[in-house]
């Protein structure tokens, strides 16, 4: 196997990457390998942004948010001609083994270019929405969910202030992961989700027999996939079924920046580390899976569903512990 390995990031940024990146530059120098960084995600790799990077260069980034690396999404890689331009690349820098950084589309980008690139390919799971199958957990996530409940722990003083109900919008498109863990870790009085479609009559139903048990104020978690249209529309259609009065905040990108969180520094050093050994043994197109409390390969493009709790119960759990 060649001593040079390429690493990138890829997609949306999550809190983590750098200390994933970090450990995996160390580690890989310290077996030997020589590590180029690639700058910009498979956009940066079809543009040969590829530099070599020593350990000093991933100094002090451990705390940082975002990527070091920078991140991007390229439509020309999607292609089959982009495909085998980024392997051409690949096999003009000398780099025979790849790791990437990202969430399920970045994993697809990696088995689209297993079929010109012929050398080694992992992956290391960062995105904050923890829904990438055959993993309990991605990167990212731990650091968002907190971002989100102190910004909502911050709303409640407001919401009691003045007796409103107030529509709290976090992401998630397809994944209801962020906003039933902030649910739950606030004490909010119901959350919104895309794996389950939104009854707007039982919610308004809900909301005023909370009133009517003498709750001062409500906190309604919204994903942003959610089917009934968003935080906005939803908190107008309350209003106008029930007369409370309702307030929205979408907290949007803020949460996938700012200082990781120490769970999410350690479990991305730790992957960083494995991806490393993964490729000094010559195992192709498998991720850094967090499962029973370790890291080990798992196939990218893994269907296993490994949610301790499904959908259904983590809702009812935050509207039964609403009281």
């Amino acid at each position: 196997m060649s001593k040079k390995i390429g690493i990138l990031t890829s997609g949306g940024d999550a809190p983590g990457m750098n200390a994933a990146i970090r450990a995996f530059v160390r580690e890989g120098i310290s077996l030997g390998y020589e590590i180029l960084g690639i700058e910009y995600g498979y956009a940066g790799l079809l543009e040969n942004k590829i530099k070599l990077l020593s350990s000093r260069d991933v100094g002090l980034i451990i705390s940082q948010g975002g990527t070091f690396l920078k991140t991007s999404r390229s439509e020309e890689f999607k292609t089959e001609n982009g495909q085998k331009k980024a392997a051409e690349t690949l096999h003009k820098a000398g780099i025979n083994a790849l790791c990437v950084i990202g969430g399920e589309g970045s994993f697809q980008g990696l088995k689209a270019l297993s079929q010109y690139f012929k050398g080694c390919l992992v992956g290391i799971p960062g995105t904050i929405d923890n829904d990438i199958p055959g993993t309990e957990y991605t990167i990212g996530f731990n650091t968002a969910v907190e971002t989100a409940v102190n910004a909502v722990d911050k709303i409640r003083d407001t919401a009691l202030s003045h007796g409103r109900i107030f529509f709290v919008e976090v992401m998630g498109r397809r994944s209801g992961n962020i906003a039933t863990a902030t649910a739950l870790a606030c004490g909010a009085e119901d959350v919104l989700i895309p794996e389950i479609k939104t009854n707007i009559e039982e919610l308004c139903q809900r909301l005023v027999h909370s009133q009517q048990k003498g709750k001062l104020f409500s906190v309604v978690i919204v994903s942003e996939g959610d089917d009934a249209g968003g935080a906005f529309k939803i908190g107008e259609i309350v209003k106008e079924k029930t007369g409370l009065p309702e307030r929205v905040t979408i907290l949007g990108h803020l949460q996938r920046g700012g200082t990781p969180s120490v769970y999410d520094r350690i479990m991305a050093s730790k992957m960083g580390i494995k991806a490393v050994e993964f490729i000094k043994n010559d195992m192709n197109l498998v991720f850094t899976s967090f499962k029973k409390g370790e890291v080990v390969p798992e196939p990218i493009g893994s269907t296993q569903q490994l949610s301790n709790v499904n959908a259904k119960s983590r809702v009812e759990m935050v509207r039964v512990l609403a009281g």
